[in-house]
């Protein structure tokens, strides 16, 4: 048994719900997402909540039916909330900044990086050393922030590069001399 499948997502106020030829379609202030259904777990849509339970008493059922809500809450949240990812960068000289839809990064290389912001997606840099990006898709906002880590990643030794914020860079001590 699935104890984060046995949970129903509540359906927040300002949010509408749908199941139309097996998509899933969650609407809300932050836009429109939908969801592909999987066959073996059925999905019930009752007075402000949604139920995901599975269809068959098979192993596969059994296994993608936390999976299963977990999406589905997932569109829910992202609708009404949204979500956030916050990176910063660490080193002498690198920066960041957006301009118009272009995210224009100073990482050290004999070259700016462009990088195109995609649909859906919201770049902000409070500061030249800190980006914020926000989304109504959880999986989107994680794969930019993925993206723009990849140009520099935090190197173990003095620390610089493109890190999410709390995340922890476990430091070695170098050469002794």
């Amino acid at each position: 048994m699935s104890r984060i499948g046995k949970k129903p997502v509540a359906i927040p106020a300002g949010v509408q719900a749908s199941i139309n030829g097996g998509i899933i379609e969650v609407k809300g202030p932050k836009g429109t997402l939908s969801m592909p259904l999987a066959d073996d777990i059925s999905y019930a849509i009752e007075a402000n909540e949604i139920r995901v339970n599975p269809a068959n008493e098979t192993k596969r059922a059994r296994a993608f039916w936390g999976m299963q809500r977990t999406l589905v809450s997932n569109l829910v949240v992202g609708v009404s909330d949204g979500f956030t990812k916050v990176l910063e960068i660490t080193g002498v000289g690198y920066r960041a900044n957006v301009q118009g839809k272009m995210l224009k990064l100073q990482l050290g290389y004999s070259h700016d990086v462009n990088y195109e912001i995609p649909e859906g997606i919201t770049i902000k840099t409070p500061d030249q050393t800190t980006v914020e990006i926000s989304g109504s898709d959880r999986q989107k906002v994680g794969q930019v922030a993925a993206e723009i880590r990849r140009w520099r990643k935090p190197e173990p030794y003095k620390g610089k590069g493109i890190k999410y914020r709390g995340e922890f860079i476990f430091r070695k001590e170098g050469k002794k001399k």
